[in-house]
């Protein structure tokens, strides 16, 4: 975030008003990523999970976990719908735990959410089902579902689509690309975070995207998610950490490889997923596994900027 914006963060968060909810600029059609527009408060806990979409044991404890948080909203790192993306799996891998973070839920398990409070992100799994029309189709996501933003109180989300099929592109060059580079160097709102599946750091099996490395922080990111390794791990490069958060409930865990450069902590032992909590001036984002451990820990802060108080 540059200077300039940081001192606005402030003047721009009390101006936005309690309740507002809004889906794009007017006039979006389908094809254009659109924005979700949330301020449930100053305060927010959000849950991250990452190749999570396989049901089973492990991925019902770590629902369990994400339900036992009561968050505000769930983001997702990705592969969302194991082994193909079919329209047939996808509710029994998602719906069966996260039926009540979703609006409108049309599914068997159970009673959805008065607003949508899931947000997903395209993986590899799910573009197995060219598209990825079941994936679009079963969520309700803002302007074309495959690549959005996210207003969220002080959270500022943006869904990346990393996959190579991405019909907008994945390269730097890219329409996608030229699209969060507008948006996201254009938020007024204290924290920016990208979340995507294909890593730009990982020391897993899969191993680096050399591609989806963006540049993020020169861009206004304050923190860069994404899965595809079944790990966890954190990575601090360019002035900004990186996560890896594959551990959502895929009972496949990766093993460990030579360390990316920057890589400050990995972990494979246990599923788990990651809080985030989340004020005008504190981000603060933790591992958790599905027994309670807490692995990691890693808090952002910035002094507060006060609105000018107008002479008597």
């Amino acid at each position: 975030m540059s200077e300039a914006r940081r001192r606005g963060v402030v003047t721009a968060w009390l101006l936005l008003v309690p309740g507002l909810c809004a889906c794009g600029p007017a006039g979006a059609t389908a094809s254009e990523p659109g924005v979700a527009v949330e301020h449930p408060g100053e305060r927010v806990r959000m849950a991250v999970i990452g190749d999570y979409g396989l049901a089973g044991p492990d991925a019902e404890a770590v629902a369990e976990l994400v339900r036992s948080w009561s968050p505000d909203l769930v983001i997702t790192l990705g592969d969302n719908n194991y082994p193909d993306g079919r329209a047939s799996t996808i509710d029994e891998n998602v719906g069966q735990y996260y039926h009540s973070f979703i609006a409108p839920y049309v599914g068997r398990f159970g009673p959805g959410a008065d607003t949508n409070r899931f947000f997903p992100s395209l993986g590899n799994h799910d573009w197995r089902t060219p598209g990825p029309w079941p994936h679009l189709d079963y969520f309700t996501l803002p302007g074309n579902e495959r690549y959005y933003e996210l207003q969220w109180g002080p959270l500022h989300l943006f869904a990346v689509d990393s996959d190579p099929q991405e019909p907008d592109g994945n390269t730097i060059d890219s329409e996608q690309a030229r699209w969060l580079r507008e948006h996201m160097s254009a938020s007024a709102l204290p924290w920016q975070v990208v979340y995507m599946h294909h890593p730009p750091y990982s020391s897993g099996d899969h191993g680096s995207s050399r591609g989806m490395r963006w540049p993020f922080a020169q861009w206004g990111a304050d923190v860069v998610m994404s899965g595809h390794d079944h790990h966890y791990e954190r990575i601090e490069r360019d002035g900004l950490p990186y996560f890896v958060n594959g551990l959502g409930g895929n009972p496949n865990r990766y093993s460990l490889r030579r360390p990316v450069p920057g890589s400050m902590v990995r972990f494979r032992d246990a599923h788990g997923a990651m809080l985030v909590e989340a004020t005008p001036d504190r981000l603060e984002l933790r591992f958790v596994t599905v027994s309670g451990e807490e692995i990691d820990s890693r808090v952002i802060t910035r002094d507060p900027v006060l609105a000018p108080v107008p002479e008597p």
